[in-house]
Formats: structure tokens, sequence, C-alpha cells
């Protein structure tokens, strides 16, 4: 991944101070965000933004949709940004012009290209799988080759890439500390609720302990 300074465009350059670069950073808020947005201009010449899906291995994103979709169709070495964005909170100052969120939030650049092999769709579907939920790939059916040839999965080296993390309370004016309004920080957080078991399973089937433990890590 290139430093910033060689491509100053992801550098931030409003609160420079909550900026960070380094890719297990980036890594971590891609990992934990369950969507990311992914920007592209259309082959019409006008911008699109898109919520996917997507997974990582290193410095290797991984996205997927139909074939026909307007991303794989447009992916012929154009390069795209994709972003992903995680709220921590509401911070509530005294005064409504200091109001935040604390946040955690990545933005990435790259050219991605097709996966077209089936084993390398293969290991990036498993990667997607087992992002949403370890241990659910060794235990669900694996694509076939004609599920296999309506996706379309793109790899994309993260070329260029930064991070603005927002954490702590709020910051007000000195003179606006005196005033008789409450302030602080209401934490925010992604819970898992309890499962709802699909209405034609098989007798017997029994809920996977993955998906407890997932459920149990999350609650």
């Amino acid at each position: 991944m290139s430093p910033p300074g060689d491509r100053p465009r992801s550098r931030v350059s409003r609160v420079p101070d909550r900026a960070d670069y380094d890719l297990a950073t980036v890594g971590e808020i891609l990992d934990a965000a369950p969507v990311a947005h992914v920007g592209l201009m259309e082959e019409g010449g006008f911008p699109v933004v898109i919520p996917m899906l997507h997974a990582r291995a290193g410095d290797q994103l991984y996205l997927h949709g139909s074939s026909a979709s307007r991303l794989i169709r447009s992916s012929g070495g154009s390069e795209i940004c994709v972003t992903a964005t995680l709220v921590d909170g509401l911070v509530l100052a005294r005064s409504v012009f200091h109001h935040s969120v604390n946040y955690r939030s990545a933005v990435v650049f790259g050219t991605p290209e097709r996966i077209e092999d089936e084993a390398g769709k293969l290991a990036a579907l498993e990667a997607f799988t087992e992002k949403l939920i370890p241990g659910r790939w060794a235990d669900a059916r694996v694509p076939s080759s004609q599920e296999l040839k309506g996706t379309g999965v793109l790899r994309m080296t993260i070329d260029e890439a930064s991070a603005k993390v927002r954490t702590g309370g709020p910051v007000d004016e000195p003179e606006d500390y005196e005033l008789p309004v409450w302030a602080g920080t209401v934490p925010l957080r992604t819970v898992a609720g309890e499962t709802i078991p699909d209405d034609r399973l098989i007798d017997g089937v029994e809920e996977p302990g993955y998906v407890g433990e997932y459920r149990d890590a999350h609650s």
C-alpha cells in the first residue's frame, strides 16, 4: 500500500490527528464493518455508490455480485473507491455546534480484477461466508458450477487507504462548560438477537453451535 505522501488524495486534511494510514487499522475496520460502499464511474460517465458485502485477506479486498451487476460489468481496469464506517456512539455537547459521533471509518482505493477460475471464486466466496459467521462454509452446500457462472467475484489490491477514528467525549468551548446543559456520550453497537429458525427446517435439525457462539459474542 502506497504511503499517503505519494498519493495525497488519501491524506486526511480535516482533523488530521484522527487519521491512521496503517493497513492493520484499515483492515480491522473493514473486517468489523458488515457492509462497504463502493464508488465507481458508470459506463455512461456518471458516479454510482453501491452498498455491498465484502471480505479481506491481507491487502486483498474481495467484492462479489451477480455477473450482470453494474460493478461486475464495469470492472474493466477502472479504479474504484471503497468505504466502510462503524458508528460507536453519539457525542452530545453543551453546544449544538460541537455535537458529534464516535466512529471508525476507512477509505480504500484500488483497481479490481475479475476472478474467473472456479477455485479462485470458491476461495473468495468462502472468505465472504466466514466473515458473515465463522463456521458456516463447512456446514452449508457450496455453490454449483452453474451458480458460480452467474456470480461475479472481484479481487482488489489495496493500493492506497486511510482510516479515521474519533473516540472520547464532547469537547466544548471553555465558556460553555458553565452551562447547565447535560453533555456526554451514548454508546452504540450492533447486537445479535434471538435466532428465528426457518419454518421449512427438516425435523431434528438443530441450531449449529457456531450460531449460538456468534450470538453470544454479539449480544
